[in-house]
């Protein structure tokens, strides 16, 4: 009337130990892929940028429930504006922050040996397409509002996308931020998009339980990693400049009314 685990332990034991074989796979065939284009060039960038800078990494853990919460309210209202997502989010704050890291904010050319500060933040956008990686460019991200940065976003990332950005839109960055949302796991190593000294990955938001004022409570957490050159941003700069995104980040108040 019952199965049990000795039971099909029995059967496998005298049925020779396996069940039904499964039918098989066709193989794939193998193939030689050339290295051209698009992902050739990104191929020389980014073993350039590891032969050439000494990359460190700096990651820390954000409380992001309230953030969530405001964007939903948000989006709830925002008429013919597009959907907020996290990012537009991101980017308002790391342009805030960065106001006080010129030194983050920054593209070093090692050959002339100087460090070009920049007051504007042109923020790239890493960007995935069928022909490999990309980096558009939001010029002047720091006086866009949260609606102005959703709707270049996606106009950016639909021009990448279909081959149309120009090459003005494509660079020109002076710090990149990265994201793969959902799949964004829980920590990352990126690597930096010479000639910058840092990229901010963003990994995914998870649920998880933590200790508040000394009561468990689920919240939405989410992982910043940060990658930085290590010639031109010392350790605790990375860090402070974390810690100072990391405010502004789990208080929306801060963040809108800057």
């Amino acid at each position: 009337e019952r199965i049990r685990h000795a039971d099909l332990d029995a059967f496998l034991l005298y049925s020779g130990g396996g069940a039904a074989p499964r039918p098989s796979r066709a193989r794939r065939a193998d193939e030689d892929v050339k290295v051209v284009g698009l992902r050739r060039r990104i191929a020389e960038n980014l073993q350039e940028s590891k032969r050439r800078i000494p990359h460190f990494m700096y990651a820390d853990e954000v409380d992001v429930t309230s953030l969530e919460q405001t964007r939903a309210m948000m989006n709830e209202d925002r008429g013919d504006n597009p959907k907020l997502t996290m990012l537009p989010f991101l980017i308002r704050a790391m342009c805030l922050t960065l106001a006080d890291y010129p030194q983050i904010n920054a593209r070093f050319d090692d050959e002339a040996g100087i460090i070009h500060r920049s007051g504007a933040v042109h923020m790239g956008m890493a960007t995935q397409t069928e022909n490999g990686l990309a980096v558009p460019v939001i010029r002047d991200a720091e006086s866009r509002d949260l609606w102005n940065l959703a709707g270049e976003i996606l106009r950016l990332a639909d021009a990448t996308r279909s081959g149309k950005a120009t090459r003005e839109e494509l660079y020109g960055s002076n710090i990149t931020i990265s994201s793969l949302g959902p799949m964004g796991g829980i920590v990352s190593t990126p690597v930096i998009n010479r000639p910058e000294v840092a990229i901010l990955a963003v990994n995914k938001v998870r649920e998880a339980v933590v200790v508040v004022d000394g009561e468990i409570e689920i919240r939405k957490m989410m992982n910043l990693s940060l990658s930085a050159d290590h010639r031109v941003v010392d350790g605790w700069d990375a860090a402070s400049f974390i810690q100072d995104l990391r405010k502004l980040i789990e208080n929306p108040l801060r963040l809108l009314s800057a």
